[in-house]
């Protein structure tokens, strides 16, 4: 069993920065995809980004590109969202997840889910 955890989550002004971090400290993280989701009010849960086991093959959503990069340290089993540039359509609920597939912007491929961290950017 996946248990993901996230922290980092907050509120922040219009072109600030913000770190999110998840870990999964049960299990073997470097065997999974993770990736990145939000969900803002009324909407749909949308793809952010992705990284491979390995860490080498990246996947952004094109609103993110350029703003917000994924890491991971699978030694200490956590991926890390660095989010720049912040924009007030950046808020949402993010969720991180892991799938033993591949890198994929679909959230129906990924099996494990966190229980989500508010991110709020204020104008």
């Amino acid at each position: 069993q996946v248990q993901l955890v996230e922290s980092g989550g907050g509120l922040v002004q219009a072109g600030g920065s913000l770190r999110l971090s998840c870990g999964d400290p049960v299990r073997t993280f470097s065997g999974y995809t993770m990736g990145w989701f939000r969900q803002a009010p009324g909407k749909e849960r949308e793809f952010v980004a992705a990284m491979s086991r390995s860490g080498v093959s990246t996947y952004y959503a094109d609103s993110v590109k350029g703003r917000f990069t994924i890491s991971r340290d699978n030694a200490k089993k956590t991926v890390y969202l660095q989010m720049n540039s912040l924009k007030p359509e950046d808020t949402a609920v993010y969720y991180c997840a892991a799938t033993g597939g591949s890198l994929s912007r679909d959230y129906g491929q990924y099996e494990y889910w966190g229980q989500g961290t508010q991110v709020t950017v204020s104008s």
